[in-house]
């Protein structure tokens, strides 16, 4: 395939069990593989302070925290699964790093498996496919510690997707009909607010996000990070809105919370709500059935559905090169509890032995039974824009994951695909 370049570094690959997704352009694949020993420099007992001196989480405290890691010492790594990304191609003001030593610094600093990385070039070009930003660096990360064995792939878009809303409402159509083909799982940190699109653009989007429907592809999506106000990215004054793709409801719409958990083992102890998380109500979508009934909801699309930690205070450590020296970052905002999702989904995928594709109706099946509270953590405290409140809110949506209970249960509760 065209624009699509692989990098194993170190390690054995497992099969993906991809959909067949929609056509993308002819394209080569090349292959890099170079062997990593890894080290445990931070082992999951110790407490941890990143960059700053903001305390942080190492990966094994972390999948601790949400419980991820009965998961994993189960055998439920992901192994089988793509989880794609989309990130701008970084200008050289943004320091870009070079997503592959990232990743092998990452898992040499806390003992993980080799990651295996795509890259698609077709929007974003193939001049210098590996550097990457902030943006899709800790999307990997976040991925590969929840789901340690899945192959990470992103969809490059070009960097001067942020001129004008122009660019970015058709980057962002161009990019999601990418992002949802040959996967098992898109997460998408990256929003516009609603009214940029062009009705014609939205429907194009929910098209896209219909054949992925089909294609049993789960799409997840954060909230965003300016509230109840989208960013608006210099083009104008703000709006009262939701933003696109997670408004609509074929996407799993993800807030941001606080966590707070043992600074040594990782256990969790409580959450809030991360004050800049979004959420409300779309303008453009009605009420989706799996919402009929849930109070709160009014007659329009309430956003989030779930959320996960999104502070920088008591975030998964993550790698970043600088300068050419690996330093230990927090990373805040719901690019960072979108991925927690995505990952969640690629071990509920495995862990069904199919792919789950669409599970909004599921995720508030499991929220309105008597299994809530122990598959969730229900978040009541805290707001940003709107208030949390006991059950659904839009702002933490039902809550963040109890992994080892809720992962059986979406597997029980999303019906097998007719083959």
């Amino acid at each position: 395939m065209s624009g699509v370049l692989v990098a194993s570094c170190g390690g054995a690959h497992q099969p993906t069990a991809a959909t067949q997704g929609h056509a993308i352009a002819p394209a080569t694949v090349t292959t890099v593989a170079r062997g990593v020993a890894p080290t445990v420099a931070a082992p999951a007992g110790s407490a941890l302070a990143c960059q700053y001196g903001d305390p942080c989480f190492s990966p094994q405290q972390f999948r601790v925290a949400y419980g991820i890691q009965r998961l994993l010492d189960s055998g439920i790594d992901g192994r089988g699964e793509t989880v794609t990304v989309v990130s701008p191609v970084p200008r050289p003001s943004e320091l870009p790093t070079d997503v592959r030593r990232d990743l092998e610094s990452f898992d040499r600093t806390f003992g993980l498996p080799a990651a295996r990385i795509e890259v698609v070039t077709t929007l974003g070009g193939s001049t210098s496919p590996w550097q990457a930003d902030g943006e899709e660096v800790g999307d990997f990360e976040i991925l590969h510690a929840v789901a340690p064995a899945a192959t990470l792939r992103v969809v490059l878009i070009p960097s001067s997707w942020d001129q004008n809303p122009a660019n970015a409402t058709a980057d962002m159509v161009a990019v999601m009909r990418l992002a949802v083909s040959h996967t098992d799982v898109a997460s998408i940190s990256w929003g516009i607010g609603e009214h940029y699109f062009t009705k014609a653009q939205v429907s194009e989007l929910h098209s896209i996000l219909r054949a992925a429907e089909a294609d049993h592809v789960t799409v997840v999506g954060s909230s965003g990070d300016g509230g109840v106000y989208p960013t608006p990215r210099g083009w104008g004054g703000q709006i009262k809105e939701v933003s696109l793709p997670t408004a609509d409801p074929l996407v799993l719409g993800v807030g941001g919370t606080a966590l707070t958990a043992d600074p040594k083992t990782g256990a969790y102890i409580s959450e809030a709500v991360w004050p800049g998380s979004g959420g409300g109500f779309s303008h453009l979508f009605a009420r989706p059935a799996y919402q009929d009934g849930v109070p709160g909801v009014t007659t329009r699309r309430g956003v989030p559905d779930v959320a996960g930690d999104a502070s920088a205070v008591g975030a998964l450590a993550l790698d970043f090169i600088e300068y050419g020296a690996a330093s230990l970052q927090s990373y805040s905002g719901t690019s960072g509890s979108a991925p927690l999702w995505g990952g969640l989904v690629a071990l509920a995928d495995q862990y069904a032995h199919h792919d789950l594709g669409f599970i909004n109706p599921a995720i508030y099946n499991i929220a309105r039974s008597s299994s809530y509270h122990k598959a969730f953590h229900d978040i009541t405290t805290g707001g940003s824009g709107y208030l949390a409140t006991a059950g659904w809110d839009p702002v933490t949506g039902w809550g963040t994951p109890n992994a080892p209970v809720l992962i059986p249960l979406l597997a029980r509760f999303v019906s097998r695909p007719r083959s």
